[in-house]
């Protein structure tokens, strides 16, 4: 991973995904641990501390998140370390919940921002490589186009054949479009090509509050696995 570590963090220029999968292989393989980031969140103790309905008298100075009087106007930003390893380096991340877009365990210096001519992710992440150097792949469900088929015919605006009505000066009546056709590619969907739009970065920094939210069905295999392509129309059809 160092050179691909080094590529990176160099002056933007593009990492060579082939040569990292020879150079590389086992190194990727000792860092597939998955953690969860959520632990100490969710600690009893803290929780406990925290909870307001726990307690007979309610001080001021825990009814906000800063937790200082609401008279002090000294209170300086928690301090942030963002320090994350290089890519091949970090361990992955639990997801909060099933199919949850998985945070980003590695730094991001070098890669963003994404733009139409340079996407850093895709030399790690597409599937062909992914498993070579221990990254997740991109699932199925960015290789799908689950929008409807949308055409502007003789002055109608046509969604999945329908006219929607839009003739009638508006965007038409699309409430009975329950499901469109899914169009499998063999490509990268474009509607997915904005990596950041849904995966972030993590800092190591202390949440103001404890979280007590717990996810159904968040097996050892969805913790770092999906099956949104599977579940998709669920509730739908």
């Amino acid at each position: 991973m160092e050179s691909i570590a080094a590529s990176i963090k160099g002056d933007g220029a593009k990492a060579s995904a082939k040569l990292a999968v020879k150079e590389d292989a086992e190194a990727a393989q000792a860092v597939a641990k998955v953690i969860d980031i959520n632990a100490k969140v969710a600690d009893a103790a803290r929780l406990s501390k925290e909870d307001l309905g726990n307690k007979k008298v309610v001080d001021e100075t825990v009814l906000g998140l800063r937790k200082t009087s609401l008279f002090d106007e000294n209170v300086a930003p928690q301090e942030v370390k963002s320090d994350r390893p290089a890519p091949g380096a970090a361990p992955k991340f639990e997801r909060a919940y099933v199919n949850a877009p998985p945070m980003i365990p590695h730094s991001v210096e070098g890669l963003l921002p994404i733009t139409q001519a340079n996407n850093q992710c895709l030399g790690c992440h597409m599937p062909d490589v992914a498993k070579s150097v221990g990254a997740t792949p991109i699932p199925p469900s960015h290789f799908t186009n689950y929008r409807p088929t949308t055409v502007y015919k003789n002055g109608e605006l046509v969604k999945e054949g329908k006219k929607v009505g839009i003739a009638k000066g508006d965007m038409g009546n699309v409430g009975d479009i329950k499901l469109a056709k899914v169009k499998k590619l063999n490509h990268l969907y474009q509607g997915r090509y904005n990596c950041s739009q849904c995966h972030a970065p993590q800092a190591n920094v202390k949440t103001a509050v404890g979280n007590t939210f717990k996810s159904d069905g968040l097996t050892d295999e969805f913790k770092s696995h999906s099956n949104l392509v599977d579940m998709m129309d669920d509730g739908v059809k």
